[in-house]
């Protein structure tokens, strides 16, 4: 089972988080923990935090082991851009570009773990699905058909072509 935890408008360049990110791309997530706790880099500790988060989710909320986790993606995107302007020789005003990154981690299981439990709670509720579709099936087949009256029968409807359809001479 997949975990997702994602940080937002962490300001510093997606350039130099990659850097960090790179490393912990595919290994178990202990070891990525420990990973980041001596990587002298200012990336280290947010991305640190978010693995942290990503490992909690899955701990609490999908009960999956710690041990049977590893990162199986991250992926730091660009995000919004702040725009300042610097003044420069002979009145001249420069931009600076604050950049700022998307990070997404995913977190998945080495072996994949199932509870009994849970398989027969979702072969229900496909059952139950499978039952509503049949339903809207069969409803759907039973269509009445609707008698037009008598002057509309036997009009047929001409086309004009296709030419007018496509060359109009107004819009709208």
């Amino acid at each position: 089972m997949e975990v997702i935890a994602k940080l937002n408008k962490y300001r510093q360049s997606p350039r130099k988080v990659r850097i960090v990110a790179d490393l912990i791309r595919g290994i178990h997530a202990n070891e990525a923990m420990n990973q980041l706790e001596f990587v002298n880099k200012r990336a280290a500790l947010p991305i640190k935090k978010l693995l942290s988060s990503a490992i909690a989710n899955a701990v609490n909320n999908f009960s999956l082991k710690r041990e049977n986790l590893y990162v199986k993606q991250i992926a730091v995107d660009g995000g919004s851009v702040i725009k300042r302007w610097m003044p420069r020789a002979f009145g001249r005003a420069s931009e600076i570009r604050k950049r700022t990154s998307l990070i997404t981690i995913v977190l998945d299981e080495k072996i994949e773990t199932r509870e009994k439990g849970d398989q027969k709670k979702s072969k229900t509720k496909e059952a139950a699905k499978i039952k509503e579709n049949v339903k809207v099936a069969q409803s759907a087949s039973r269509k009445t058909v609707e008698i037009l009256p008598q002057k509309t029968r036997g009009a047929v409807k001409t086309l004009r072509g296709f030419a007018p359809k496509i060359f109009q001479r107004k819009s709208g």
